[in-house]
């Protein structure tokens, strides 16, 4: 693989070095963070107009600059995104997961996505927002928004902005807010499907509420939360505004729209799950083949569809970013379900729908930290690296970990998550045809980052990695025990064999 990766880099060096955007990072205002290495249009400076003949007397003192006013298509596109990243969760993967599991658990797991999705929005909205997007300290936001409170201004008797990625440019905070909350309900749904099939609903639950007030909130505030590119209005603050940012943010760690907060943070939780909750019943000596690969492909679609929304609305503003971001995912993807075929073939002589779904999983998964970070032809090699190495996650490292992921949650998201955070630290080099710049908020200049250092920036990304391994391992296999001690993970040896959709919920997904 290490071989693969040297040989497609140096074949493709000199086509990528040409496919740079000169645009410059941004982020977020206090109250509204979002992926801390998402860009924003670089505006050139304006010569000065010639002063005219007579002018007259200079006021006394410059009037106050009017308050930005969202921006209609920013925000039109925000709610556009909002809605498919929902797509992705409710039917996409619901139904991905569905055609997975055996009839008897199909409704099950379609209970158990769309009610983990539903309650971690209002978790979000209660408290969750304010734990990852306000000021508080390295590792945890504040209460400032608890129940959203403060997004409508009663002194401008408006709604409040929230800044994105361009100083000047905002939208409304609940806007980001609710992008956001789709995040984080998506997150959670995933891990279902490490323990699909023999998991009490209510554990479920439970294990989520934890898991979300503990894990996402702490790590979405550490990757995404800082004070934006409005704060940063003179040379004297920059260090003071840098301070209050999130622990991963303030190592300069690169994720876009979630290679770390979502898919390693979500992982990590399905296999500390996996092994806490026990191996299904029969498992390695029964048929456990997927019920439907009909639904399982349109599930993969609807995530292809949704993914856009999930990654070219992490830009923030409708921009050349988002536009970039949105031909990484497509053509990334593509790389992967090409990938993902060929190495099945390779492997038992031919190609499955159950593989190339999963490498459209597994290329959606690996571009995601990566999408607004590297040019075209590094997407390209992210996608088709990420399917041989999501085939090698559900086949080999799953036999070595030796879990019942029963849906390869960690075969897929952890090990195609690792890979694209990794990656993205080598194709963000400008000589790679990254973006690869910084910024100066005093001036709002852009600066070419000509001394960009593969090797730190992959280090950087390498630590984040760790500390999102770390903490959620942590987090997760504390919130498995204590539900364990309360009211137990597992269904009866009975219910499991007659399975979870009658014994838990009264249904069937199919008439017998």
């Amino acid at each position: 693989m290490k071989k693969l990766l040297a040989s497609l880099t140096l074949g493709l060096s000199l086509l990528l070095g040409g496919t740079a955007i000169a645009q410059t990072p941004a982020a977020p205002a206090a109250s509204d963070a979002a992926p801390v290495a998402a860009m924003a249009e670089a505006k050139p400076a304006e010569a000065p107009a010639a002063a005219p003949a007579a002018a007259p007397a200079a006021p006394a003192a410059a009037e106050a600059a009017p308050a930005p006013v969202p921006n209609k298509g920013d925000t039109a596109w925000m709610m556009v995104s909002t809605l498919l990243v929902i797509l992705m969760t409710v039917p996409g993967l619901a139904l991905f997961y569905g055609g997975l599991v055996r009839s008897k658990n199909m409704l099950s797991v379609l209970m158990q996505v769309m009610v983990t999705f539903s309650m971690i929005v209002v978790l979000w909205f209660i408290y969750g927002y304010s734990l990852a997007f306000t000021e508080g300290n390295a590792f945890f936001g504040g209460f400032d928004r608890l129940f959203m409170a403060g997004v409508w201004d009663n002194v401008a008797g408006t709604f409040a902005n929230g800044a994105t990625f361009s100083k000047g440019v905002v939208i409304p905070e609940i806007v980001f807010a609710a992008f956001q909350a789709t995040f984080a309900g998506i997150t959670g749904a995933l891990i279902v499907g490490a323990f699909a099939e023999r998991m009490k609903f209510s554990a479920v639950l439970m294990f989520m509420a934890l898991w979300f007030t503990f894990s996402y909130a702490p790590i979405a505030h550490m990757v995404w939360f800082w004070m934006g590119p409005d704060a940063y209005g003179a040379k004297d603050v920059v260090d003071a505004m840098n301070a209050k940012a999130g622990y991963l943010w303030q190592s300069g760690a690169l994720d876009f729209a979630g290679g770390t907060v979502v898919h390693i943070n979500a992982a990590v939780a399905g296999l500390i799950g996996a092994y806490m909750v026990g191996k299904r019943i029969g498992y390695g000596k029964e048929s456990m083949a997927p019920h439907s690969l009909t639904l399982t492909m349109v599930g993969a679609s609807l995530l292809w569809v949704g993914w856009f929304g999930f990654n070219a609305g992490s830009a923030l503003e409708a921009n050349g970013f988002a536009a970039l971001a949105f031909i990484n995912t497509f053509g990334a993807t593509a790389a992967a379900v090409l990938a993902w075929c060929v190495g099945e073939t390779l492997m038992r002589g031919k190609a499955s729908m159950l593989g190339a779904a999963s490498g459209c999983v597994a290329g959606l998964v690996a571009i995601t930290p990566a999408a607004g970070n590297v040019g075209i032809g590094g997407a390209l090699i992210i996608g088709f690296l990420s399917g041989f190495a999501g085939l090698w996650g559900v086949n080999g490292l799953k036999k070595l970990l030796g879990a019942d992921d029963s849906l390869d949650v960690f075969g897929v998201h952890g090990v195609c998550g690792i890979l694209g955070a990794i990656l993205t630290g080598v194709f963000n080099s400008p000589a790679l045809g990254g973006p690869g710049y910084v910024a100066d908020w005093v001036t709002a200049s852009m600066v070419t980052s000509a001394d960009y250092s593969i090797a730190s920036q992959v280090w950087i990304q390498t630590k984040a990695v760790l500390t999102t391994i770390i903490w959620s391992g942590v987090v997760s296999f504390i919130a498995f025990k204590i539900v364990d001690l309360t009211i137990g993970l597992r269904v009866s040896e009975e219910h499991e064999r007659e399975g979870l959709d009658v014994t838990s919920h009264g249904e069937t997904a199919y008439s017998r």
